[in-house]
């Protein structure tokens, strides 16, 4: 149970971790996705209000005392060009910095020119299959591989402008990696240490658990004695005065309590570290069979129809003692919560490389809430009939830790109104 616990602990927290990374990495490289494309759409726009060319971004920037900037025809428009309009992180070097190519369609579609001379990695050619490719997908701007394009409609025709964001994307991409590596190696960091000092954080849950079980098993094996005594005792008593209903309640109590203190016992066992069942190969449909067939009687006397079907020759690698434990808890079960005229089904049947023991019965009151509280040591659904049944709500605890330490599943399950399902698989 510690080691489980402890596992649990380090599953906790690095999840917990992981999930955060993934959150903080997600919104960061989206962020840095959308800062990108908002700077190539704020390219795209400025080119495209202005003919395919820069305008002159800052306007009487001198570059010293008395110089004029030197004039570049291309970058130049007769209009002026108002400053209010540039945002982002344009600048006076984002003419020389950005690569792009231009293509015009005259008023029937049809391409009229190609401007490739701002940029070096696209031909003429290739810059013709973009535009094609673009005016297919009749769309005004998106990304057409490592160009992010827009077009836009003029009296003439229209105005394709590509612009190049292989160096926005890279390093888009880099940051990805970057930053996804140093999430994992922080979760591997943080793993390796959350190993290493979880054994400090539980150890007060650990040592609380050790303590109880040591209570538990200490106090089992004392109470053997008195129980013990006070059964002889009452024994001396019918032969001396005779048998009364005094005697026949003590000799009930004192074997509720020698069975409850064997549970427990039972419990203490299977939850100690690095316990295991006694497995040997036996036949699971003579065990189930044996087991079950006083049941019927005890049902059949309580007004209830009991009936079963066993797979025959199913062969089974285990501990026989538990396993027929478990089919007498479970029948057990079903018998003490059907009501009268109720059914009682058991099924063992093998399914591929599994095997699955079902016990389903007919139930007054169906459990309500989640149902896998009924494996909780003590829980009782029915509180008002713990003296009618007679049990203390830990038999189904024993079962789960029998299927548990066989390497198998329990759950329970509701069918329809009226009937609950205990069905175990190995």
């Amino acid at each position: 149970m510690i080691k489980k616990l402890q596992r649990k602990f380090i599953q906790i927290a690095v999840l917990s971790l992981f999930g955060v990374l993934t959150v903080v990495i997600g919104v960061v490289n989206v962020i840095n996705f959308l800062q990108m494309n908002r700077d190539a759409n704020e390219i795209l726009t400025l080119l495209s209000e202005n003919d395919g060319a820069f305008p002159d971004l800052f306007p009487g920037k001198m570059e010293g005392p008395g110089e004029e900037p030197p004039q570049q025809e291309h970058l130049k428009k007769e209009e002026p060009f108002h400053p209010d309009r540039i945002r982002g992180n344009l600048s006076e070097e984002t003419p020389f910095a950005t690569r792009y190519f231009l293509v015009r369609t005259d008023s029937d579609g049809q391409i009229s020119r190609i401007d490739t001379s701002h940029i070096a990695a696209a031909s003429s050619g290739e810059a013709k299959e973009y535009a094609k490719k673009a005016l297919a997908k009749n769309k005004t701007t998106g990304f057409m591989g490592i160009y992010k394009y827009r077009i836009t409609s003029t009296d003439q025709g229209s105005l394709l402008v590509f612009v190049d964001c292989r160096t926005q994307l890279k390093t888009a991409f880099s940051f990805l990696i970057v930053s996804v590596s140093i999430a994992a190696a922080s979760l591997l960091v943080v793993f390796i240490l959350v190993s290493v000092f979880s054994g400090r954080a539980i150890a007060p849950v650990a040592e609380s658990i050790e303590k109880q079980k040591q209570f538990i098993t200490d106090a089992g094996h004392e109470l053997k004695t008195p129980i013990a005594i006070i059964s002889a005792n009452t024994d001396v008593l019918e032969l001396t005065a005779g048998k009364n209903e005094w005697t026949e309640s003590i000799h009930n109590q004192t074997g509720r309590l020698s069975g409850l203190v064997n549970d427990l016992l039972t419990l203490s066992r299977m939850d100690e570290e690095g316990y295991s069942p006694h497995l040997a190969d036996f036949s699971l449909s003579s065990a189930v069979a044996e087991t079950a067939e006083p049941f019927e009687t005890l049902a059949a006397d309580g007004g209830m129809e009991f009936s079963a079907s066993i797979a025959p020759d199913i062969r089974f690698y285990g501990e026989e003692s538990q396993l027929r434990q478990l089919v007498t808890i479970l029948c057990d079960n079903a018998v003490k919560y059907c009501p009268k005229g109720g059914q009682i089904s058991l099924t063992l049947e093998e399914k591929g490389r599994c095997v699955a023991l079902t016990v389903k019965n007919t139930c007054g009151q169906l459990p309500q809430g989640d149902l896998k509280r009924l494996f909780d040591r003590f829980y009782r659904a029915e509180n008002s009939r713990s003296r009618e049944t007679g049990g203390y709500g830990i038999g189904l605890s024993i079962a789960q830790a029998i299927v548990h330490a066989h390497k198998g599943k329990i759950t329970a399950s509701r069918e329809g109104d009226s009937v609950i399902c205990f069905r175990a698989v190995f």
